[in-house]
Formats: structure tokens, sequence, C-alpha cells
């Protein structure tokens, strides 16, 4: 998981990790606003679930506190983290910022 995970997040491609877990009610709330940002932005950005709890040593890693957390990636770089659920419009900002940097 780790060698594929930095593979991952080594994109130049914007990978958004949306750290979630499988009892998180906010969790299921964000997955339909994820699936809107991936359908207007396609091959623009990269959208990556990471349940917490099966993957307790990457959530330790990144210190995720609480889910849902989405952390931005960008060339394997952390360029963004929000916890909470945001808004479609919230979230397309945050990536589309970093497409122009």
């Amino acid at each position: 998981m780790k060698a594929s995970f930095k593979k991952i997040i080594a994109s130049d491609v914007p990978v958004l990790i949306d750290f979630y877990a499988d009892w998180c009610a906010p969790c299921k709330a964000l997955a339909p606003v994820l699936q809107q940002v991936k359908k207007q932005l396609g091959e623009d950005v990269k959208i990556v679930k990471v349940d917490v709890d099966k993957n307790s040593s990457l959530a330790h890693k990144y210190q995720i506190r609480g889910v849902p957390t989405m952390v931005l990636f960008k060339n394997g770089e952390v360029v963004w983290r929000q916890s909470g659920v945001l808004a479609k419009e919230a979230i397309l900002k945050a990536i589309q910022t970093q497409e122009t940097a």
C-alpha cells in the first residue's frame, strides 16, 4: 500500500485523498459531492478514498484526527487539507487553485 500510495500522490495532476470511515454519516454525505467534482473536472483531478479504519498507519502519518478529512496532493506534496463536509464549489476552488499554481 505504501509504495503505491506514494506513487499515486506523486502525480502532477492534483490528487484529492478522502480519508473516511464506513460508520461516518458526514463521510456518506461527502461522497456524492466528490462524485460531482470528479464529473466536472474529469482527468484534471484524481480522487482516492482511504478508509481510516483499514489504513490506520496512513491516517496516522497524515495526522487525520477526524473524518471526513480531504487532503490534496500535487507532486507528492500536501497543498491543501480540510476536515468536514464542504460544498462542491469550495472543493473545486481548492483543486483549481492548484492547477494554475
